[in-house]
């Protein structure tokens, strides 16, 4: 790795598995210590694939560990800003400063649109929308005081450029987070601070686990065909969650110093179609 990241601390949600540990373990490698918080425990009823557990937790804290940087793991709700302010000013109180955010933390429920029901609505709006507001809410500050600028990345989605099928209130979510960068990229220039959507395509997760693709079937069942709207142009199909950590790192790092209030799509080339 090139230590892109040297000296640096990134506070990151969403980080017990899929592609919060990838951020983690990556930005680590790339230098930085890591202030690392997932819910580690049960989602929404509504949604159909298994929970990261305190042990997946855990284990991202061992995989940083054995890079020689720092992590501070944390077991908060993104719903909740009070737990996740106190998570990060201990983080900084211990590393000295905040420098990154990744606003990874967010979940899906595929169902056809007559079948959503205002709990479940409710409930990805306020884990994916919410929640990554009240992620840069309980860390910008930090980055303003520092006085160094930084690097906001919120972790949308293909589906907050283009769209997903059977995900009424998860293309809305994303496409709410990708407004969310642009305004906050607005506002927290004038601090050097930059803020970026990136957005994945398919990714190879735990997201794919338990009911989630008989959850995917049912829904493709009552309109078929939709699904081909997200088919991607590379032979692939699906990415891994260290694809998306490199972009990540991008984005993080000054070789990106200039990129701001953009969409960064790492989909294959799936919302091209």
């Amino acid at each position: 790795m090139t230590e892109r990241l040297t000296g640096k601390v990134a506070f990151i949600t969403g980080a017990a598995r899929g592609q919060g540990r990838a951020h983690a373990v990556r930005m680590a490698k790339e230098g930085a210590d890591i202030i690392a918080v997932d819910i580690a425990g049960p989602l929404p009823p509504s949604v159909p694939y298994d929970s990261a557990t305190p042990e997946d937790l855990a284990e991202t804290v061992r995989l940083v560990e054995a890079t020689g940087r720092r992590i501070l793991g944390a077991a908060a709700d993104t719903r909740d800003v009070d737990a996740l302010r106190a998570v990060v000013d201990k983080g900084v109180a211990e590393f000295g400063r905040l420098d990154i955010i990744v606003a990874n933390a967010g979940i899906t429920v595929p169902e056809a649109w007559n079948e959503t029901t205002p709990q479940s609505f409710r409930d990805v709006i306020d884990i994916n929308l919410t929640g990554t507001w009240n992620t840069v809410m309980a860390g910008a500050q930090h980055i303003i005081d520092g006085g160094r600028g930084g690097s906001i990345i919120l972790i949308s989605s293909a589906a907050g450029i283009k769209m997903q099928p059977f995900m009424v209130h998860y293309t809305a979510s994303k496409h709410g987070v990708t407004g969310l960068a642009r305004a906050f990229a607005a506002e927290l220039g004038k601090h050097k601070i930059r803020v970026n959507s990136l957005h994945p395509g398919a990714v190879n997760t735990p997201m794919g686990t338990g009911d989630m693709m008989a959850a995917l079937n049912r829904a493709n069942e009552t309109n078929p065909g939709l699904m081909n709207m997200v088919t991607p142009f590379l032979p692939d199909f699906i990415a891994e969650p260290e694809d998306i950590a490199d972009a990540a790192v991008w984005l993080a790092s000054d070789e990106s110093r200039f990129v701001t209030a953009s969409r960064v799509a790492v989909d294959l080339g799936s919302t091209q179609f």
